[in-house]
């Protein structure tokens, strides 16, 4: 299992614009990670990538 400090995390670049406020997300082989951008060292959520696209759906 890949660890979080390997990670490559993104985020919108909306975050920009709204105060650093956001989550950023991480792909792994299998599932995307999701973490709080103004706590990078704090836990990590892990998604199927099913679950994550639909989720993704639901919100646009």
């Amino acid at each position: 299992m890949e660890t979080s400090d390997r990670l490559v995390w993104r985020k919108s670049s909306y975050s920009d614009n709204n105060g650093g406020a956001c989550v950023e997300v991480a792909e792994l082989d299998t599932s995307i990670a999701v973490r709080d951008s103004k706590n990078p060292n704090g836990s990590t959520l892990r998604f199927t990538r099913g679950a994550w696209t639909g989720f993704v759906r639901s919100i646009r």
